[in-house]
């Protein structure tokens, strides 16, 4: 069944209406009258529904099932052309419950402040695609940050944080995950093309980051999500 997301003053008790945004696309998709499509409000809960007259008849409420039990937070610092768009979509589809870019000192891309709300709202939709595609139960939120400095901000006392630096030689993710005991959120940060500098690398450690090594290889900076997030959803038993 075609999935779609729908805000939360859009769901009634026994109907759900449907933004004209929704209405094209299933045109888009030829879907027809009496046909089944499930919409989620975003927060964890399916509607099954019934495509009637312009609206969504509702058959029945689900909790979405596609959510992983681990809250991962995924801060990718900027890389040019469609690489950033590519690590923003795996990472969605892997089960990453928010994306926060950042410039990095070797990031190549740089967002100037006119262009930020652009780029998010471009960033907003491919996340929304790939979460319609992976039959997620949220819509991961993208937000920017302006600097590195700031990635400690709203980091809580139980959560871990992976600084993945490909300098690091003795911490491999396997390890680190193995002491990090039951944290309410994981956060990943990834570096640019060039990598983290050292100025960096040790901002992250003054901030209580765990270094981390993805193995003996380098990888670029839009793989390096999609391992990290791999392996972190084997660890929780999500696959």
């Amino acid at each position: 069944m075609h999935r779609f997301f729908v805000a939360a003053q859009e769901i009634g008790e026994s109907d759900i209406t449907l933004s004209p945004e929704i209405l094209k696309h299933m045109q888009v998709l030829r879907i027809k009258p009496d046909e089944k499509i499930v919409l989620c409000d975003g927060s964890g809960t399916d509607f099954i529904c019934v495509f009637a007259d312009g609206r969504a008849n509702i058959l029945a409420r689900v909790p979405n099932q596609a959510e992983p039990k681990i809250n991962c937070h995924v801060y990718l610092a900027l890389s040019k052309g469609e690489r950033l768009e590519w690590a923003i979509q795996k990472s969605v589809e892997l089960g990453a419950v928010s994306i926060t870019l950042f410039p990095s000192a070797r990031s190549i891309a740089k967002f100037d402040d006119k262009t930020v709300p652009k780029k998010i709202t471009r960033f907003t939709q491919i996340a929304e695609e790939a979460a319609k595609q992976a039959g997620r139960g949220i819509l991961p939120e993208i937000r920017y940050l302006p600097n590195f400095g700031a990635l400690a901000e709203g980091i809580g006392e139980r959560d871990v944080t992976l600084f993945f630096y490909e300098l690091e030689s003795q911490k491999t993710l396997k390890k680190a995950l193995a002491e990090a005991g039951e944290p309410e959120h994981i956060h990943l940060i990834i570096g640019p093309e060039g990598g983290f500098s050292e100025e960096e690398a040790t901002l992250a450690q003054n901030a209580g980051f765990v270094s981390v090594s993805l193995g003996k290889r380098i990888l670029r900076c839009e793989t390096a999500p999609v391992a990290a997030l791999s392996m972190l959803m084997f660890w929780a038993g999500e696959c």
